[in-house]
């Protein structure tokens, strides 16, 4: 049995357009999702998170499931657009009801809240207006948001996450059009990558006023602006003024802005030798959003979303922003899988698959913390089913099968195998 430090934080996270649904209610404005998910193509089956998983009516009942997996903390996001329907100006009191409901049920089950505050559902009204993540003027709007969040939330909640994979918005939605506001562009990732930076150094400030190349090319565009005040070098000797400057005021503000780092991981690849800058710009732009030669071994399986399963990665890659950051405390933040089939009820319940891929990815993180790293928790992707962005719901990374026809929620085999893990601290063998 691998034992983990007795402060170890066992979680699942989820996001509010996957699961909430009620996009029309109770005064939520759109997103650019809703926006997006109406093209035709872009979202898998023409599906929309209009109900989702009905989270919104049905959050009790997923608390009562969180509780009986055991977790300790639960990670949400807040929907900008349900807070603010227009983006800034009025709050939508109903919005705001919704949360505290939801924070106080969760606190009422020895739950601890974790608060994602941008998970892409950027609202409608700022993409139509100024054109969103281009402007940035974005930065004070997120700024203003967080802080009605900071405001009306902050009494109960510690621990808060600004931005959510800023690559997917910089880069899928900017870059090749793959996720909403879905935007096609050579140069657009850079300058939403950029104000994104900075919307996280005002909200941070905010929040404190009130209360090996491929990977820096990845993790490291967005964790060195954070830890050292600017871009990796490497990127700056590549793209020279393709990637914009930080002015004095952005670098005193992003430096040093975060309490710990947060980790989202699902995927290793191998990266081939040198390119040119052309070529790796050209991958940027990709369905698959490579920016190297990626690599995979044929002996790695993959899950249903075609990502390798390969947990020494975790290991790798938690080993590496150790020695990068010098030493921060890190949260893995999200790390689950998709499995093929799960469509059917039957099959779906009994996924030893997603056993085993815990298992391999917990017990990396295991020898990584015994090799130093201060990793203090970790928090499975995800607690349900639910819409998995432009695959609509097709791919399903739950713990908890949901029947999206009648809403009911049924617990899987991995579900249970979690709950023993977060009751004793510590993993056991998959029998």
């Amino acid at each position: 049995m691998r034992r983990f430090p007795a402060n170890f934080r066992w979680g699942t996270a989820t996001a509010a357009y996957q699961i909430e649904g009620a996009t029309r209610i109770d005064g939520r404005g759109p997103s650019i999702w809703d926006a997006f998910s109406q093209i035709p193509g872009k979202i898998h089956g023409g599906h929309t998170g209009d109900i989702a998983c009905d989270h919104y009516r049905r959050f009790k009942e997923d608390v009562g499931l969180l509780k009986s997996m055991g977790v300790k903390c639960y990670r949400f996001s807040i929907a900008w657009p349900r807070i603010l329907p227009q983006g800034r100006g009025d709050v939508n009191e109903k919005g705001v009801a919704f949360y505290n409901e939801l924070i106080d049920c969760l606190i009422e089950n020895d739950i601890e809240p974790w608060v994602t505050i941008y998970h892409w559902d950027l609202p409608l009204a700022l993409q139509i207006e100024m054109d969103g993540l281009l402007n940035p003027d974005i930065a004070k709007c997120f700024a203003d948001y967080a802080r009605v969040c900071f405001e009306r939330f902050g009494d109960r909640v510690r621990h808060w996450i600004t931005l959510n994979e800023p690559w997917c918005s910089a880069v899928l939605g900017h870059g090749n059009g793959y996720f909403a506001p879905g935007r096609v562009s050579e140069t657009e990732p850079f300058l939403a990558a950029h104000n994104l930076l900075r919307a996280h150094a005002y909200i941070v400030d905010t929040l404190r006023k009130t209360a090996d190349r491929a990977l820096e090319f990845s993790l490291g565009w967005f964790a060195d602006p954070v830890y050292f005040g600017d871009y990796p070098s490497s990127m700056r000797d590549r793209l020279g003024s393709t990637l914009p400057q930080f002015s004095e005021e952005d670098q005193k503000l992003l430096k040093g802005s975060s309490d710990f780092f947060g980790l989202n991981h699902y995927n290793t690849n191998m990266s081939a030798a040198e390119r040119s800058i052309d070529s790796m710009l050209q991958d940027l732009y990709n369905n698959e959003g490579d920016h190297v030669d990626l690599l995979r071994d044929p002996s790695w399986k993959q899950t249903d979303m075609g990502w390798n399963i390969v947990p020494w990665g975790i290991r790798k890659l938690l080993e590496w922003i150790d020695r990068r950051y010098d030493h921060p405390p890190i949260y893995i933040t999200e790390n689950g899988c998709a499995l093929p089939g799960e469509d059917v009820r039957e099959v779906a319940l009994n996924d030893v698959g997603r056993l085993e891929f815990f298992k391999g990815y917990l017990g990396a993180c295991h020898e990584a913390i015994e090799n130093g790293v201060d990793l203090r928790g970790y928090m499975c992707w995800s607690m349900m089913d639910n819409l998995e962005w432009s695959h609509g719901y097709s791919k399903r990374f739950g713990l908890t099968w949901v029947d999206f026809k009648t809403g009911e929620r049924h617990p899987k085999a991995s579900f249970r195998w979690y709950s023993t893990v977060c009751a004793e601290n510590a993993m056991r063998p998959v029998e």
